[in-house]
């Protein structure tokens, strides 16, 4: 009846034994949630998925700790991978952080080879799931097998002056402007230990790193001498030059002979344009002098490793 308050679904308005209500949680409830999120934003979307692993092929979605693919050089670790790649890094004994192989990956023998040297060298060797090697590789084709190449320890420059000054020879420092060629970069840091250079010099940016390639290149050479990193190249260079190091650019272009550079016998840093471009206008400035190799055949220019190579041999010989 009209009144009742003891009928089903009656709700006292004041008194002891009052119902609680709902604090609000059903309005709140009906409010909009706002404008729905974009495909490529949401985490169970395949659009979502297709640009995380856009992302990781570009280098921009790189998860934390997780390196690079072979041949491109970045902070953190690099990452070698296929077989063959991984069986050749393995032969020039490059300095391996973990290798990796995938469950159920087929047996044949550049398999049974990797395994072998990775047992011969005390390294360990991760199972893990095809799905998971995907993942840190960033989805390249790996064929069931990579390694994971530590971070590279690059020297400081001031570090490496003072190696080069303590030293028993004047001394000799290779500075790179831009080589941006990683297999360039290992030739030339073989060039340095083979003609006593004491130390290599790169620039932090546009400049190849210490990666897999370089290392290969080099092979071994990069072990055997300090690889410093220069924040501003142009910068380091001056201060080599108030330190009593003599600068002497390589540059095709130029009419004095590096054969006729007297100060080849004294401290000196021998500077290297880049593959392309050669010195860049302010090193070529900061530079003392500009020297080239002679060439007598029909080839205008000579490969940045080459070069370099031609160049610290002479600079050995006047010593």
């Amino acid at each position: 009846m009209v009144g009742n308050s003891q009928r089903k679904g009656a709700v006292r308005k004041g008194g002891k034994g009052n119902t609680a209500g709902s604090g609000g949680r059903v309005r709140r409830g009906l409010e909009g949630r706002g404008p729905t999120p974009k495909a490529e934003d949401r985490p169970y979307h395949a659009a979502y998925r297709a640009k995380k692993a856009a992302d990781r092929r570009s280098g921009t979605g790189q998860r934390p700790g997780e390196g690079r693919r072979s041949g491109k050089p970045g902070v953190g670790a690099e990452w070698v991978i296929g077989r063959n790649s991984v069986l050749e890094a393995l032969e020039a004994e490059i300095p391996t952080k973990t290798a990796y192989v995938a469950e159920g990956a087929e047996r044949d023998d550049r398999l049974r080879d990797i395994l072998k040297l990775a047992a011969g060298r005390s390294l360990p060797m991760l199972e893990v799931t095809r799905v998971e090697l995907d993942r840190l590789t960033g989805g390249a084709v790996h064929q069931g097998v990579a390694l994971q190449l530590p971070e590279f320890s690059y020297a400081h420059p001031d570090d490496l002056l003072g190696l080069a000054i303590e030293s028993d020879t004047p001394p000799l420092i290779v500075a790179l402007d831009s080589i941006t060629d990683p297999r360039n970069l290992g030739a030339i840091i073989r060039s340095a230990v083979a003609f006593g250079a004491h130390g290599v010099m790169i620039p932090e940016r546009r400049s190849a790193g210490m990666t897999a390639a370089a290392w290969k290149t080099s092979a071994g050479a990069a072990a055997k001498v300090p690889i410093a990193r220069a924040t501003n190249l142009t910068r380091t260079l001056k201060a080599y030059a108030n330190a009593g190091l003599f600068l002497v650019g390589l540059d095709g272009e130029s009419d004095v002979d590096i054969a006729e550079v007297a100060e080849a016998s004294g401290p000196i840093v021998l500077v290297v344009g880049s593959e392309g471009a050669g010195l860049s206008r302010l090193v070529r400035e900061t530079c003392d002098t500009v020297a080239a190799i002679p060439m007598g055949g029909s080839m205008e220019s000579l490969n940045a490793g080459v070069a370099a190579g031609i160049a610290l041999y002479e600079i050995a010989r006047r010593r």
